[in-house]
């Protein structure tokens, strides 16, 4: 059976096609893969809208992504088609949604925290993990949600969000830098109650954009490999010494670093800082990287409703 889902985020947009087993619920075979940076979220912090030109840059990826599905036998109007937090903020999110249906045909339901960090946690877990004692998080652009079987939450915690509000100067100042990771572990706080409801020795595993860019440059990859960064292990130490080396860099530096997706690398400080800082504060002492996510579990999930 094949089916396509659309993730709509702060900072990315993203297309899944695949093959899907229903008995077995899950992927048996990706046909199409595709993310593609559309930063949504722009200044949706600050005005709680979406700025025109953010709209014009997604509305353009959706019309390509609504020909590809078409291209490969599926209609548009079939596509599992979600939003995360920049919807959720911004005040003409309906009147853009509206538009974007009437002109690709791809239907999309903006989902609470709750039901992103739940269909996240099922997208995300990797091929032989053990559901009850792994969790999951995925720094977004414009909120960090946090899964595991027996509960999770979602925070207003994001690269885009937080580059905006915090990281201004190029590069970073110290007070900058400071303010920002202040602010970042306060707001881990109101996670410690989730992790103390994990075993003690809970498996982290990180999923999107943040997650996986790190992955690529620890590897130095050229290109996206989702056979070489699933599973990777990415420790304290090694997020500690990233942040550091983002900190001084300016961003036109670090857009050549090997890696480093170009369009990520203003944003892609703040997120280090954020996926640091959980392993910190909420003692885990490394993460597996995973390629999955929402975009798989939506597609399980919503797949079986249909």
């Amino acid at each position: 059976m094949l089916k396509a889902s659309i993730d709509l985020g702060t900072n990315t947009c993203l297309l899944l096609i695949a093959d899907y087993d229903a008995e077995k619920k899950a992927v048996t075979k990706v046909l199409f893969d595709q993310s593609t940076m559309v930063r949504l979220g722009q200044a949706v912090d600050q005005t709680k809208r979406l700025h025109p030109d953010a709209v014009e840059r997604t509305r353009n990826c959706l019309r390509g992504y609504a020909a590809k599905i078409a291209a490969m036998g599926l209609k548009p109007s079939h596509t599992v088609c979600v939003a995360t937090a920049t919807a959720r903020d911004a005040e003409n999110g309906a009147k853009f949604f509206d538009t974007v249906r009437r002109e690709t045909e791809l239907s999309f339901r903006t989902l609470s925290g709750d039901e992103e960090a739940k269909y996240m946690f099922l997208g995300g877990l990797l091929p032989g993990s053990d559901a009850s004692t792994s969790a999951v998080v995925d720094i977004g652009g414009g909120s960090t949600e946090f899964k595991s079987e027996s509960g999770g939450l979602s925070l207003q915690l994001g690269s885009v969000r937080f580059t905006e509000r915090f990281l201004k100067s190029d590069p970073v100042t110290d007070s900058e830098f400071w303010e920002c990771r202040a602010e970042i572990e306060r707001m881990l706080d109101q996670a410690r109650d989730w992790r103390q409801s994990l075993p003690k020795d809970a498996k982290l595993i990180a999923v999107a954009g943040t997650a996986v860019t790190l992955a690529q440059w620890q590897l130095g990859l050229k290109s996206f490999d989702a056979q070489a960064l699933d599973g990777l292990e990415l420790s304290r130490g090694d997020l500690h010494r990233m942040v550091e080396e983002l900190k001084w860099r300016t961003v036109a530096e670090r857009r050549v670093l090997p890696g480093l997706e170009p369009g990520r690398a203003d944003v892609i400080l703040a997120g280090a800082l954020i996926l640091w800082r959980v392993l910190e504060n909420l003692d885990f002492p490394v993460l597996r990287v995973s390629t999955r996510g929402l975009r798989y579990g939506v597609l399980e999930i919503v797949t079986e409703k249909l």
